[in-house]
């Protein structure tokens, strides 16, 4: 197996995955230290390195509570260790990779993780992708600013940096996409083959990206996991997915100095991290998160819009839901959104590629969770081995076959393919205006149905 690979920064030093066929780069910096004054600008080029680097352990999760200590679901689900490392210095992507030598051109999958855009790290115990790349795919997983050091955005700001005011987050997992552009070849992938994908706030991401004109036709095709969400101004004071403008995400900035007790920018880039993170965490308590904003030149507009819009290019498209996430009145949210949501791409681009889910496989536990938001990843990842809760035999089934369907995806734009047996798994069939056919992944496989 390859386990040496030369990036333009310099040589990485790969490690055995738990399967040997699979060859992990963990680590890997793609862009420079986002601290001091480079806190709330846009990445910044990663600095060369003599030697060989060793990639065998994750970088320092991004600057956020404390994983762990809370009693929610997540906390007992994947943010399980207080000790994890934790800092500012958080640009590191990794790689699994089945290549055995860098000329394969192997389909990349490209996963930006969730967590309201406050929360989340590549080191989650799901998303361990050695079993994706195990088909045949290069998968790469990118860490990214959050909240107030991610998304904040401030006149200061606005006036030291025009083109880029804001959404530092999110040009993070730009520029990591383009470092993958530029380098996944060493890695026996495919620069001209980048699917990417998200969940959750991750989803919305892959929206941000696959909608931002200045990714041109970098990305080849995406997948949008509970992702597309609009809730009704009746629901909801806050609506994560619903992007302000800049000129908002200024006025909250602005507010947010205040709290912190600081009157420019310069003393706000002297303020320790972690004091930063603490009364972040009580300002948001009744004031909106930071998040993704409108700010005029990586996103031009409401990233929903232009994607029901079909202001995107033409690629094939993932998205769906699980059958338990924000109910509300009896509705499921992120389902209505999805569907909604690809109707009028339809009507705008009646050609558009698009594949519907819904997980719907009872989760087991003495919480009795029901089908909640994000318990798919077990499953898209083919990860349950690492989760607590006590699968059984169908548990596995199902997630294997839901992993060759991403993977397949990654490969040929088409999720259909066969299963381990090399039996024809069920047929995924276009969501179109009208069929509505989409995918349930049930504890008695995946079910080709009508939705409505």
């Amino acid at each position: 197996m390859k386990r040496i690979a030369e990036t333009e920064n310099g040589i990485l030093q790969g490690m055995q995955g738990t399967d040997a066929r699979i060859t992990v780069y963990k680590g890997v910096p793609f862009a420079a230290p986002p601290v001091g004054e480079n806190r709330w600008r846009a990445p910044q080029p990663c600095e060369n390195w003599e030697g060989i680097r060793t990639a065998y352990t994750y970088g320092p999760i991004s600057m956020q509570d404390t994983p762990g200590l809370g009693d929610d679901v997540y906390c007992h689900e994947w943010h399980v260790d207080p000790d994890i490392p934790m800092s500012e210095d958080c640009l590191y992507l990794n790689i699994w990779t089945p290549a055995k030598s860098p000329d394969e051109k192997l389909p990349v999958l490209y996963w930006i993780y969730g967590g309201a855009f406050q929360w989340g790290y590549t080191a989650e115990m799901e998303f361990d992708a050695e079993r994706l790349a195990a088909r045949g795919i290069v998968v790469v997983t990118v860490a990214y600013r959050l909240g107030a050091f991610g998304f904040l955005a401030h006149p200061e700001i606005t006036k030291e940096s025009p083109d880029a005011p804001g959404n530092f987050g999110l040009l993070d997992q730009r520029a990591g996409l383009f470092w993958v552009k530029r380098n996944i070849a060493a890695f026996g992938g495919d620069p001209d083959r980048i699917t990417v994908a998200g969940q959750s706030a991750g989803g919305c991401s892959v929206i941000n990206q696959i909608t931002s004109e200045t990714n041109g036709d970098l990305i080849k095709g995406a997948m949008i996991f509970s992702g597309i969400i609009r809730f009704d101004e009746k629901q909801i004071d806050q609506d994560l997915f619903r992007a302000p403008t800049l000129e908002e995400a200024e006025k909250q900035g602005e507010d947010l100095f205040a709290y912190l007790g600081v009157e420019s920018l310069a003393q706000a880039r002297d303020l320790d991290a972690s004091f930063i993170v603490e009364k972040y965490a009580a300002y948001r308590e009744d004031h909106p998160f930071l998040t993704n904003i409108i700010d005029g030149h990586f996103c031009k507009g409401d990233p929903q819009q232009r994607l029901a819009q079909g202001l995107y290019p033409n690629i094939p498209l993932i998205s769906g839901n699980t059958t338990d996430e924000f109910i509300e009145e009896g509705i499921n949210i992120v389902e209505r959104s999805v569907k909604r949501t690809f109707g009028e791409i339809l009507q705008n681009r009646p050609d558009a590629k698009l594949y519907y889910y819904r997980f719907g496989a009872e989760i087991p536990g003495d919480d009795h969770p029901g089908c909640f938001h994000s318990c798919d990843l077990w499953f898209f990842f083919e990860t349950l081995m690492k989760c607590r809760r006590p699968f059984v035999g169908k548990h596995y089934d199902l997630a294997r076959q839901m992993c060759n369907y991403v993977a397949a995806f990654v490969k040929f734009g088409d999720p259909n393919c066969k299963d381990a047996d090399g039996s024809e798994q069920d047929k995924w069939e276009l969501y179109t205006a009208a069929d509505k056919e989409g995918m349930d992944f049930t504890l008695d496989g995946p079910v080709l149905s009508k939705h409505t």
